[in-house]
């Protein structure tokens, strides 16, 4: 079944080149276009696409409202941020608002193509250049003595499924790479999150990242 995406951007050209680019794969559907983060809201309620490819500066309402306020009513829904901005604060907005990924758009056409297919499998898709701001600014803060948390209270097992998550595996993933059963998955994951007090997915993965489970290597 092909993914179905919704494009959301205030430029009219910008939409045509995307639509052009993931018209070329076959295995992705455009629903509808948006360009403001209102459009996106309406669209998100009576489309229900697949896949969000939301622009973060929009007026009016811009891509981080218009992402927590999807992800409040339909937390399920899945997000793309996209941006001409590559200032990392950026990124932690749309992140912090639910989204589950983030492309320049400077990027490679294949990485939008890419990110799309990584975020509807259930990842958390970081474009190169991005994910390298990412890790540097966490690992700063870790060495600054901040983002302190129990880490240490983790079983091995816990730490290994929290490494395998920061990778942008699926539960499934993590399940064949570990030889356990995915419901085991679900539990670990549940444990590392009461005992973190974090309460997502992708919080899990910048926990990770901050503790150097990803390195610089790792995220190239």
């Amino acid at each position: 079944m092909a993914i179905r995406v919704l494009i959301v951007d205030d430029h009219a050209i910008v939409r045509a080149g995307m639509r052009m680019l993931l018209e070329g794969d076959t295995a992705i559907e455009i629903v509808g276009e948006g360009e403001t983060g209102e459009d996106a809201l309406r669209l998100a309620r009576t489309l229900s696409p697949d896949v969000i490819v939301m622009d973060v500066t929009m007026p009016q309402m811009d891509g981080v409202e218009a992402t927590r306020r999807i992800k409040a009513e339909k937390p399920g829904m899945t997000v793309l941020a996209v941006s001409i901005h590559e200032g990392i604060d950026y990124f932690f907005q749309m992140l912090q608002a639910g989204s589950s990924g983030y492309v320049p758009k400077r990027a490679a056409p294949d990485d939008l193509v890419r990110a799309i297919h990584t975020v509807a499998d259930g990842k958390v898709f970081l474009e190169p250049g991005v994910a390298k701001e990412l890790v540097a600014d966490y690992l700063q803060r870790v060495q600054g003595g901040e983002e302190q948390h129990s880490y240490d209270g983790l079983t091995e097992r816990e730490r290994e499924v929290l490494t395998h998550i920061a990778e942008g595996e699926t539960n499934r993933e993590i399940a064949l790479h570990l030889s356990i059963a995915a419901k085991t998955v679900d539990r670990h994951c549940e444990n590392i999150m009461q005992k973190l007090n974090l309460h997502s997915r992708t919080e899990l993965v910048k926990y990770a990242i901050r503790k150097h489970l990803i390195s610089l290597d790792d995220a190239e």
